[in-house]
């Protein structure tokens, strides 16, 4: 299905258009930027795995430390003005790196203070850009409209780390964080460039001061774990993310000082995690037809382990580019599970709330999801120095498996979006 064919209405599906060309850009710009910056830190800055962890942590400190509150500030504003503007500090900000490194005063605490500051940023986009598409497609287009997303990000994950590998290697990794410093820009742009969305001055009424904020939060965490039927689902995602948080940390420092691999070969290994994506959220529809919402989420769970077991094989075989595509199947099956899981997740998560609790929601979330990822990342950069990589994978695939039996052994294996 094409973009086109997400409204009815020429001028809403213009608007869906652009915003997922925002989207689309500026994910491009962010999978450059991932590899680069971790490479950064462990040849740039000579760091190691534990660095890795502690750069993972603060990009989303922010989460864990803000996260409940962005939500209902956003929640109280139009959204939009709020994605043009940090998506132009996410720039500047971003741009700082590659001026700290030019002048010879890049270091990883300073990278570690600009990271923050971005993840805040993101932190507030994230919080609007999400509990913006139900004001773009009708509720019926949703799991749709969060497959063509998927399907961008997919593409972006492909090529950005691919570009990444071969930047990096002309220009050194400070100066490819400048291309993505550039695709926020365009994004801006295209969000700014919006006609057909019409918002309220406040979503939710800015009432009682500090007290009404906190009700606000409240309400919001009451609604996601309460009475939206979401708690299942939200609870076995908190758990994802704990082996999520474990492979962010670990595939590049693997990659690189156990596996030998290139920046080039590296970027290869994700461009194939990319294809895996990409194919997921194409089949995404027509997996979840066949088994439901909440068999398609497990489903991609449980493939996720599967790839996580045949990355742990990788270090079995001879380095280089055999090491580098047993490297690359298990990260395209975990493409592939992310592609084919994010949208029915979205879906059934946005099908179930009110438009005034949208933010509140998808940040409350969201939040928790990446306070997992600021608790178990030092850690995971411990344990792998302190008992290797591969015992520190299987973990990881261990903990996969649970988050897909919480959901198996509940009746959100039975879940449909209608």
């Amino acid at each position: 299905m094409g973009v086109a064919s997400l409204t009815q209405h020429g001028e809403r599906s213009s608007d869906f258009r652009r915003f997922w060309w925002g989207e689309a850009v500026s994910g491009l710009g962010s999978a450059i930027t991932s590899l680069a910056l971790q490479t950064l830190v462990l040849v740039t800055l000579q760091g190691g795995a534990v660095q890795v962890g502690w750069l993972n942590s603060a990009r989303w400190l922010p989460y864990l430390v803000l996260g409940l509150v962005v939500g209902a500030l956003v929640d109280r504003v139009r959204r939009r003005p709020v994605m043009v503007v940090t998506d132009v500090a996410r720039a500047g900000l971003l741009g700082l790196i590659p001026l700290a490194w030019a002048f010879g005063a890049l270091s990883l605490p300073l990278l570690l203070v600009v990271v923050v500051l971005f993840g805040t940023a993101s932190l507030f986009n994230d919080a609007a850009s999400l509990s913006f598409v139900p004001r773009l497609v009708s509720r019926g287009q949703l799991q749709r409209a969060h497959a063509r997303l998927d399907g961008a990000s997919a593409v972006a994950q492909t090529a950005g780390p691919a570009v990444a590998g071969m930047l990096i290697r002309v220009l050194g990794a400070p100066l490819s964080v400048l291309v993505d410093a550039l695709t926020y820009l365009f994004s801006a742009v295209m969000v700014a460039s919006l006609k057909g969305v019409s918002e309220p001055t406040a979503a939710t009424p800015a009432t009682g001061g500090a007290r009404g904020l906190a009700k606000e939060v409240l309400d919001g965490a009451r609604w996601a774990y309460g009475a939206s039927g979401l708690r299942r689902l939200a609870l076995a995602t908190h758990v994802w993310f704990a082996g999520q948080a474990i492979l962010l940390v670990l595939v590049v420092p693997y990659g690189y000082l156990q596996l030998d691999l290139s920046p080039l070969q590296l970027g290869l290994v994700f461009a194939v995690a990319g294809l895996g994506a990409l194919i997921g959220a194409a089949l995404s529809t027509r997996v979840g037809v066949r088994l439901g919402t909440g068999g398609a989420i497990i489903c991609s769970y449980l493939v996720t382990a599967f790839g996580v077991m045949i990355m742990m094989t990788a270090a079995s075989v001879p380095t280089g580019w055999v090491g580098a595509s047993v490297l690359a199947a298990g990260q395209l099956c975990h493409g592939w599970a992310m592609g084919t899981s994010n949208s029915h997740e979205m879906a059934f998560r946005q099908s179930r709330t009110p438009d005034e609790l949208q933010s509140r929601t998808n940040t409350t979330l969201r939040s928790f999801n990446r306070a997992v990822i600021v608790a178990v990342s030092p850690v995971a950069g411990l344990l792998a120095e302190a008992v290797g990589y591969r015992p520190t994978l299987g973990a990881a695939a261990a903990i996969f498996m649970v988050s897909a039996l919480m959901l198996v052994l509940s009746p959100f294996r039975r879940a449909r979006v209608e």
